[in-house]
């Protein structure tokens, strides 16, 4: 076992070095070039754009909203929370500069994600609307690539039930454990009974659950963060000046903190932060492919905000708590240095980050369910649909008790497997993408890429 554990965390060492954070940022840089920064001058178009997405009377499953709240219910969550703490922990506050930098070219790599999902989606032979990936690869690439978008089919699938199910069910029981002594057993069984009720309903009961969940466990966070921030409001200027500039000049060893320098910086918040809103790994598209639209540019500006609302808002909640309250330089890392910062700000305030784990991780649960069902039916049809439902709720229970080293491992080694088929898809489709962007804001006289 140990010999096994070795080789997978050699093999998550190289995935997820230098060359995968590269293929990643430059995939985004590129995307934004090539768009000529819409996604960026069009943030408040893509906010107006979320407003009149909650109602939708165009062909599909769920609103453009609930597409948008069913993928950031898949990526606001630990990331948030344990994700920031440790980009900080290890990185230093110039840490969150790099995670705002890797968020805005993250931005033009979701918008590109969602046009081609809704562009290149089938109806299955239920009736539901289906894409992502494994399908703008088989349809917009053509069929003799339809190899690549199994193989991303195949490594979501299985990722999915890592980072989506028993990692997730292992840290909320091990968090009521903490703070409310439950045993896990039984934490797993009560979440698995909850998760049922939410997926067997399918995407438009995820939907309706991730639409009202999502806004409100986001504003509850953001609630708490502001109070702390606003208490230490003199001291804000000081901590956005710290952060940018050791994003450029490193940290120096400070108490409990060892220090790190510039590459630390840039390293673990370009990591953190694609951890954090998933743009590149081809999981939020498979969400926006099933929206109530008629129009993949529209929902393309939906889907970018995903990343502006997780990364440039949440995680900067987060990364300010725990700058602004002096936390970070305790050698603390994690949820725990997040927690820490909270109640350190506010009496009380690591409930807020407790309670927040355990929303997040649900809507992190049933919102992965969907991306890997989907998976499942593009590799063997739409009969594996309720088993797949039935093993998913299963494994949340032997997640919520098991050790997940090994699991985790696997499912980290996967998921950046996974990014690849998705990256190759983006850069050979980039054509497409930008052509139906210049057409769609020169059809509506709003200003886009061609400006």
């Amino acid at each position: 076992m140990e010999t096994i554990t070795s080789i997978l965390e050699s093999i998550s060492g190289v995935v997820w070095g230098p060359a995968m954070l590269v293929l990643l940022l430059g995939t985004g840089l590129y995307l934004t070039l090539g768009l000529r920064g819409m996604p960026i001058r069009r943030i408040g178009y893509g906010f107006r754009q979320i407003l009149l997405g909650r109602r939708s009377e165009d062909e599909g499953e769920i609103t453009p909203f609930q597409a948008l709240a069913t993928s950031l219910s898949a990526t606001i969550g630990t990331g948030n929370i344990g994700g920031v703490a440790t980009a900080i922990a290890l990185g230093g506050p110039g840490a969150v500069f790099w995670m705002w930098m890797t968020a805005l070219v993250g931005m033009a790599t979701k918008y590109a994600e969602a046009v081609l999902a809704v562009k290149y989606r089938e109806v299955d032979e239920d009736g539901r609307y289906v894409g992502g990936p494994m399908y703008y690869i088989k349809n917009g690439l053509g069929g003799h690539w339809k190899w690549l978008g199994t193989l991303f089919a195949l490594f979501a699938m299985v990722a999915a039930f890592g980072i989506g199910n028993t990692v997730q069910a292992n840290a909320v029981a091990d968090v009521i454990e903490t703070n409310m002594a439950v045993p896990a057993w039984l934490t797993g069984v009560v979440l698995a009974i909850l998760v049922f009720l939410v997926i067997i309903g399918g995407i438009r009961r995820i939907a309706q659950v991730t639409e009202k969940l999502v806004p409100f466990m986001a504003v509850v966070y953001v609630v708490g963060a502001l109070a702390i921030i606003i208490w230490n409001f003199t001291d804000v200027p000081g901590a956005l000046a710290q952060i940018v500039t050791e994003a450029f000049s490193g940290s120096a060893a400070t108490g409990g903190f060892a220090g790190a320098a510039v590459w630390a910086a840039i390293r673990f918040g370009v990591a953190r932060g694609i951890f954090s809103n998933e743009a590149g790994l081809g999981s939020a598209p498979i969400a926006h492919a099933a929206a109530r639209t008629n129009s993949p540019v529209r929902q393309g500006t939906i889907g970018m905000m995903g990343t502006f609302i997780d990364t440039i808002i949440i995680c900067t909640m987060t990364a300010l708590v725990i700058v602004l309250t002096g936390a970070w330089k305790t050698g603390e890392s994690g949820a725990a240095l997040t927690s820490m910062a909270f109640n350190d700000g506010i009496p009380g305030g690591n409930w807020v980050v407790t309670f927040g784990m355990i929303f997040f991780a649900f809507t992190t649960i049933v919102a992965w369910s969907y991306y890997g069902e989907r998976c499942a039916e593009f590799l063997f049809g739409v009969k594996v649909i309720m088993p797949y439902r039935y093993l998913w709720v299963v494994l949340l229970v032997v997640g919520a008790v098991a050790n997940l080293e090994l699991i985790w491992l696997i499912a980290d080694v996967l998921n950046a497997l996974m990014a690849i088929p998705n990256l190759i898809a983006l850069l050979a489709l980039s054509g497409t993408v930008f052509a139906v962007t210049r057409e769609y804001f020169a059809e509506t006289g709003v200003d886009g890429p061609s400006a």
